[in-house]
């Protein structure tokens, strides 16, 4: 089995040695990297990858659509690597099984699925230091907002290769041939870790803001927002919500809207010192999973769809029950 990451980056120095280190550590066997621009070491770090044979980095320009690079990388992979899955990652994910290694999983997976399904398992920032984001950011969230929140549990899907692929926003849905999704199944956690350093969190948003702004204004209302802040100087006032001190730590840990979790940083830890990764052991359900899982169940397709049946029916029960009641008087009336 041969197994194909892409990935699609710009400025992710402080993650994307430890991301591409970790992957083909768990059994990626190639990356296809689009570099959109990086200035701050991120490209040297992709190159020291391609000189060993393990990446090829593609220049990225702008203006680009992540859908359509993501999904045109994702093909290659197919027809010029000839890729038997191909995971289609950010920077700031790490796909862990919750059971044997990835390969293992997905040769487990029945031929007639094509997509599976990894759930995001959200890491809090905490106090920005010297140390390494996996050392200080041990520390997961299952507690679910309203609206959209980089906190917020979702999905990714990884598949099997295929020349006509479509990937959707983000990565997280996939169309094609022979690419049926295994429903309901999560098998991998996607250790996710979204905002790291007030650095990090600035430049994150302030991108967002320049990809998706139309005449000055963005769609997101959050994305024109910090570009307000930066403007006025109040950019750490917007982060400061998102970094869990000491304090709040122990109050999450306590109250269970936090729980610890040392997966990332021990594997690291076991890279580093013995240059492999232990596999998941037998999975299992830990803290926070049902919560998310019926999250995610609970604002997908399906269940939006069987809403709007049930809805219908209701309507129609309420139809059928004027129109009997109005027969069953005019009968009366007869009598």
């Amino acid at each position: 089995m041969k197994l194909v990451m892409t990935l699609l980056v710009r400025d992710e120095a402080d993650i994307v040695d430890d991301h591409i280190a970790f992957h083909l550590a768990a059994g990626v066997d190639f990356v296809l990297a689009a570099d959109n621009g990086s200035t701050d070491g991120t490209t040297d770090i992709l190159e020291s990858y391609a000189r060993d044979g393990h990446l090829q980095r593609i220049d990225l320009a702008d203006p680009f659509s992540q859908i359509e690079v993501v999904t045109q990388m994702a093909r290659r992979a197919a027809t010029d690597l000839r890729a038997d899955w191909v995971i289609n990652s950010d920077a700031d994910e790490f796909w862990w099984s919750r059971g044997g290694t990835l390969k293992e999983l997905l040769g487990a997976v029945p031929p007639r699925f094509g997509g599976v399904r990894g759930m995001w398992r959200n890491f809090v920032a905490r106090p920005d230091g010297a140390r390494s984001f996996a050392e200080r950011m041990t520390v997961r969230t299952h507690e679910t907002t309203r609206g959209v929140h980089p906190f917020n549990p979702h999905f990714k899907t990884l598949h099997r290769g295929s020349p006509d692929v479509e990937v959707g926003g983000g990565n997280h849905d996939i169309s094609g041939t022979g690419l049926k999704p295994l429903i309901g199944w999560y098998p991998i956690d996607i250790l996710h870790f979204p905002i790291r350093s007030l650095e990090q969190y600035e430049r994150k948003f302030m991108r967002w803001w320049q990809i998706t702004a139309v005449d000055g204004e963005a769609s997101n209302p959050y994305y024109n927002e910090v570009r307000d802040a930066q403007r006025e100087g109040r950019v750490p006032e917007l982060y400061e919500p998102f970094v869990v001190d000491d304090a709040q730590l122990a109050s999450g840990l306590a109250d269970g809207t936090l729980v610890e979790d040392t997966r990332l940083r021990d594997a690291l830890r076991s890279l580093r010192r013995l240059g492999a990764v232990r596999p998941a052991g037998k999975s299992t359900t830990d803290d926070g999973y049902l919560v998310e899982l019926g999250y995610i169940e609970e604002h997908s397709p399906f269940a939006r769809a069987q809403e709007s049946i049930d809805a219908l029916e209701a309507r129609l029960a309420r139809l059928e029950n004027g129109i009997a009641g109005r027969l069953v008087r005019r009968l009366a009336g007869h009598v």
